[in-house]
């Protein structure tokens, strides 16, 4: 077989559809609550209590309720694809598989490569503010961590490390950071936490998935407090002007119709995460009815959610004033609610625990599809033969990310920028519209509407984002890829289960 004939080559709609039906890999276990619950996980966390606030201080004023709008309908753009294929592909891998259906294997593999990476940084970095916000409530209740339990080690330790490794293997430092003295060493609290989320997600999907509905709830009644709590200290005076005249300051441009628009593209960041629930497509009971529910439903309560939020923030103080960590009880303190102080951090800290199950579930069940297609050793796509999950990819993802947040500060891990989901958009959207010229006949239980051009408003939005990003993040995700181009062309073009069928064919 030639080269462009492997890169390209794929497996039928209706082969997918097939395997779907037969395989018994996994349980089914998952009803359309249960998935929507994953997605709103997804979404739900650092947009709510952080970003709204943020940019409303930074960029948008109270107009980050547009902000929030742009965003939703540019993230509503892909999540309309995702729905059409979660129906017509109701298989494990989300944007991997589906884009092994309709480009090949070659863009599938880099897809399904970059996304794995992409959720286990997630999963990290989260723990870490996880961590911050349990450590916060440990003390309150007059309880102290041991100093080096209770975050990273320091910069300045990490690069005294460095010297001396490189110092080790033969190299000249000229000026070699000094020694540590005591300081942080280990973030305990986010290692567990990542553990312990393996650890469930490893024990069953089910009882996953059912801790996970019960933490999402409490995080939706927590927001839902703080939306009604809020409502009553709201003063229509502070929307007013509703989109700040444009300033500049040391040269950095802030707020006017180009600060809504900078908003828009910080909390674009925050308004998916609804994928994650396409990846437990072979766990839901009726997939191709309940996966393109639970994708429109997620993305529209949290988007609800969302806009409540920026309206009662911005209405119960000043916009400059929620410039903090943590802006929601920054709002609250300065209108003197404190009692509210305690119900934001059950919610935070709720909030961000689905985000960890949602991003592990998914990293987790993309590391099991690509080895499944034997583009990585079949030896993790292994189940665990009581429980019946991927338990390896799942407890390797635990222990590896537990090592990240324990070890690294989370400004070395934050640099990860979504790159590898925004490149997961592009391909959804166009393989809408490359599948609606190519299979036209094919029965769709969802059809995305006014194709191409929700998939054209997807990838434009995407692909601007993407022009964006830092250089730091372009280098690593071309390291990265390098890494998944060895492996591929060393390994996965002539283990992958179609080259394998090809070789049986007479």
């Amino acid at each position: 077989m030639r080269w462009s004939q492997a890169l390209t080559r794929h497996k039928s709609i209706e082969q997918l559809q097939q395997e779907a039906g037969t395989r018994g890999d996994l349980r089914r276990v998952l009803g359309v609550w249960q998935l929507t619950a994953i997605g709103i996980g997804g979404i739900i966390g650092v947009g709510i209590f952080v970003l709204a606030g943020q940019q409303a201080a930074v960029n948008a004023g109270p107009a980050v309720f547009i902000s929030f709008l742009i965003a939703g309908v540019a993230s509503a753009a892909a999540a309309l694809c995702y729905a059409e294929f979660a129906g017509l592909i109701p298989v494990t891998g989300s944007a991997y598989t589906y884009g092994y259906a309709v480009l090949g294997e070659f863009a599938a593999w880099i897809i399904g490569w970059d996304l794995l990476l992409e959720y286990a940084l997630i999963v990290a970095v989260v723990a870490i503010g996880w961590s911050g916000y349990v450590q916060a409530l440990l003390v309150a209740a007059g309880v102290h961590l041991p100093n080096w339990a209770q975050g990273a080690i320091s910069n300045d330790a990490l690069a005294y490390y460095w010297d001396r490794a490189a110092m080790w293997v033969g190299f000249t430092i000229d000026h070699p950071a000094p020694a540590p003295h005591g300081g942080h060493v280990f973030n305990l609290v986010a290692a567990l936490v990542s553990l312990g989320i393996a650890g469930l997600l490893t024990i069953g999907t089910e009882w996953g998935a059912r801790f996970n509905t019960t933490v999402v709830a409490i995080k939706v009644i927590g927001v839902a407090l703080v939306i009604v709590a809020g409502v009553y200290y709201v003063n229509p005076a502070n929307w007013h002007p509703f989109v700040p005249p444009r300033v500049v300051i040391d040269g950095v441009g802030h707020f006017g119709w180009q600060g809504v628009l900078a908003a828009a593209s910080v909390v674009f960041f925050a308004v998916f995460g609804y994928d994650t629930l396409t990846t437990a497509a072979e766990e839901s009971r009726d997939p191709q009815r309940d996966l393109p529910r639970a994708v429109l439903l997620s993305l529209g309560i949290s988007m609800a959610l969302y806009l409540a939020i920026s309206l009662v923030l911005t209405g119960m103080v000043p916009y400059p004033e929620l410039n903090s960590n943590a802006p929601v009880a920054s709002a609250f303190a300065a209108v003197g609610a404190h009692w509210v102080m305690v119900a934001i951090s059950i919610a935070a800290i709720a909030g961000i625990t689905s985000v960890l199950f949602a991003f592990m579930l998914a990293a987790a069940r993309i590391w099991f599809a690509l080895a499944r297609d034997g583009l990585l050793p079949a030896w993790f796509a292994r189940t665990h033969p009581r429980w019946r999950t991927p338990y390896r990819p799942t407890l390797i993802l635990g222990a590896g990310t537990a090592l990240l947040a324990g070890f690294l500060p989370i400004g070395e891990l934050a640099e990860m920028v979504n790159i590898g989901t925004l490149s997961a958009f592009i391909i959804i959207c166009a393989s809408i519209i490359v599948l609606r010229a190519r299979r036209p006949e094919l029965e769709r239980r969802f059809r995305t509407p006014l194709v191409p051009w929700i998939p054209l408003i997807g990838i434009v939005f995407s692909a601007v984002l993407i022009w964006g990003l830092q250089e730091l993040t372009y280098w690593r995700f071309i390291v990265w890829m390098a890494l998944g181009l060895w492996i591929y062309f060393g390994y996965g073009i002539k283990h992958s289960a179609l080259a394998r069928g090809a070789a049986d064919e007479p």
